[in-house]
């Protein structure tokens, strides 16, 4: 069982409220914050942080850096690590202002949990996003089954994503009423949908292979006429499942609920990818696939600044850094290039 002390769960819990009241935290990110602490009382061995010593920041580092992904088994990485200490730092920032922690040290004292300037610039650095081609996830795309009702949900989420660039947390929490057929339209209404920053955003179906769209639409077709959902269903719905006595579980196709978490449907992105021996793409890479895409066949900046806001990128930069970042070389190959 995991240890607790008192003093530090009273800290922590303020510390939430501040960040929830000062700076619009939600729980979700939160809960990033308190995962960050947490690991810093392991390395402590639970001490109160009312005893801190500049020693506990300098062994925290070295703990970080031989720290494993429990996931992957492989060593956290160096952003992993840099955002940990940058986190962790803050809070002993703000805990240095609180009664009752300022006779035990000062706000210089954070200054300890900074990353060494090498390990920060890797963490830094900008890094190529692994992404499929648009005529590698086509073939994904093509080779997914589509016999039974799940198949063809999953087959028509991945469509989806090829067609709107969707946030996959967005994606989980749509139902139908977002949906406008006609208009091949999408609100990402952020009252109602887990939007990046709660956000709201229009997006317009990217003119793609039309067999996407025929796919989901086929799927919209079904939930409306066959399955007879209305407009507070799920777009992607959760299975329907039934014990059956002595027989285990029965799938019956799909219930009217949404996923309550991404990791599904990141699931069935990786698996048709896997499935015909390509890298596990996540739904996340489909927008660089996506951005990429847009710089070859928009003519000109109205048309690249139209493509990006429908990615929910209200600047053009954003999107040009997060996904289309350029490297010395390349930047010098441009030129060469517009030399001849």
């Amino acid at each position: 069982m995991a240890k607790r002390v008192e003093q530090n769960e009273r800290a922590k819990r303020d510390y939430v409220f501040f960040l929830e009241q000062t700076e619009g935290l939600d729980e979700k990110s939160t809960n990033k914050v308190l995962a960050a602490i947490r690991k810093f009382e392991v390395s402590t061995g639970y001490k109160p942080f009312s005893k801190f010593h500049i020693e506990q920041a300098a062994r925290f580092k070295r703990d970080l850096n031989r720290a494993k992904n429990p996931r992957t088994g492989k060593l956290l990485s160096h952003a992993t690590v840099d955002s940990t200490l940058a986190v962790v730092r803050k809070f002993i920032i703000w805990l240095a202002g609180r009664q009752g922690y300022r006779s035990k040290f000062t706000y210089s004292d954070a200054e300890y949990f900074k990353n060494n300037r090498k390990n920060a610039r890797i963490a830094h650095a900008q890094r190529d996003v692994p992404h499929p081609s648009m005529e590698a996830a086509f073939h994904a795309f093509q080779a997914m089954p589509n016999a039974t009702e799940i198949e063809r949900r999953d087959k028509a989420l991945f469509a989806f994503l090829m067609l709107t660039g969707a946030r996959i947390g967005a994606v989980a929490s749509l139902k139908l009423k977002h949906v406008n057929l006609r208009e091949c339209h999408v609100r990402q209404d952020a009252r109602e949908v887990a939007t990046k920053n709660a956000k709201d955003i229009d997006t317009w179906f990217f003119p793609v292979n039309s067999e996407y769209l025929d796919c989901f639409t086929d799927w919209l077709n079904h939930l409306n006429a066959d399955k007879l959902f209305g407009p507070e269903d799920a777009l992607f719905p959760k299975p329907l499942v039934e014990v059956k006595d002595g027989q285990g579980f029965a799938n019956l196709g799909v219930s009217r609920e949404g996923y309550s978490s991404t990791a599904q449907l990141n699931r069935i992105i990786r698996t048709a990818f896997a499935n015909v021996q390509m890298p596990e793409y996540t739904p996340h890479s489909f927008r660089k696939t996506l951005f990429v895409y847009g710089t070859e066949v928009c003519d000109g900046l109205e048309e690249i600044k139209a493509w990006s806001r429908n990615l929910g990128h209200e600047n053009l930069a954003t999107s040009y850094n997060s996904y289309l970042p350029m490297s010395r070389e390349r930047q010098r190959e441009v030129l060469k290039r517009l030399r001849r």
